[in-house]
């Protein structure tokens, strides 16, 4: 049973939407562990490098999303986010917050990555301070939610449907398609950063893979070396096909010595 199958409290909850106070205090929990960081790094990186973040777009990591829901502020952090439009900020200024609606579009997608010690990801507290799956579903209304397990590579995505979560099922290569930024999700096992364990990876709709920085290097150390092989193939053809014409040209100038000495005139023949 998903979070979602329970049934939540029907009455109606207040909810206004207001930037947060330059002075409001932000929680400031560290991440359980470094991979988490990396995580999070490793889903932005391919999607820049693929050229497909725009200077209109918010992605961040543990960063704060607000709302103000009866008259009390509330913000989670999820692990990474994706908000495809938010307004621009005056030059110098730091953003420390993102409340939908005044400050953009609400966020296409959060993820959460579960650790050792669970952070409430599938909790539906309809309650101060709320759960985070409450929060996404009910206050945000957050299209995509997935909560990622790094140790087990378990993943599950939910798509919002008439206001609740449902649980999505991969495809053939046990992948998700997000629909809203026209990508697979899925879960790749490799290593990078000097941790080998399961990434969330990007794939096109194509099913070509969306490279880290690292594998361009790669990919493009190869092509050189492949080109290098080309190049070295065609000097040795080159230098194959100049000592079969040597060879052909000693060959002629022997057969016309020999007819000479025979006396009989070449050109005659």
């Amino acid at each position: 049973m998903t979070p979602s199958a329970i049934d939540l409290p029907t009455k109606s909850t207040i909810i206004t939407w207001e930037k947060l106070p330059d002075d409001f205090i932000l929680p400031d929990e560290p991440v359980d562990n470094n991979l988490q960081p990396l995580l999070s790094a490793a889903l932005r990186e391919s999607l820049e490098l693929a050229g497909l973040i725009l200077e209109s777009m918010l992605i961040a990591s543990n960063f704060g999303l607000c709302a103000t829901v009866k008259t009390q502020t509330v913000v989670k952090a999820p692990d990474w986010v994706y908000i495809p439009s938010v307004k621009p900020i005056p030059s110098g200024t730091i953003r420390r917050s993102y409340t939908p609606h005044i400050e953009g579009e609400i966020p296409t997608i959060v993820l959460e990555f579960i650790s050792e010690t669970e952070g409430g990801e599938y909790s539906i507290n309809p309650h101060y301070p709320y759960g985070k799956w409450y929060f996404y579903e009910q206050i945000l209304q957050v299209p995509v939610y997935g909560i990622f397990q790094p140790k087990t590579g378990e993943l599950d995505v939910y798509c919002l449907v008439a206001g609740k979560y449902e649980q999505q099922f991969p495809d053939e290569n046990n992948r998700y398609w997000i629909a809203e930024i026209n990508l697979f999700l899925g879960v790749w096992q490799g290593s990078k950063a000097e941790f080998t364990t399961n990434w969330l990876r990007w794939w096109d709709k194509s099913g070509n893979l969306l490279l880290w920085g690292s594998e361009l290097v790669e990919q493009e150390k190869q092509r050189t070396e492949q080109e290098k092989q080309r190049s070295e193939q065609e000097k040795q053809r080159a230098e194959q096909a100049e000592l079969e014409l040597e060879r052909e040209q000693i060959s002629r100038q022997r057969l016309v010595q020999k007819l000479k000495e025979l006396g009989v005139n070449p050109e005659n023949l």
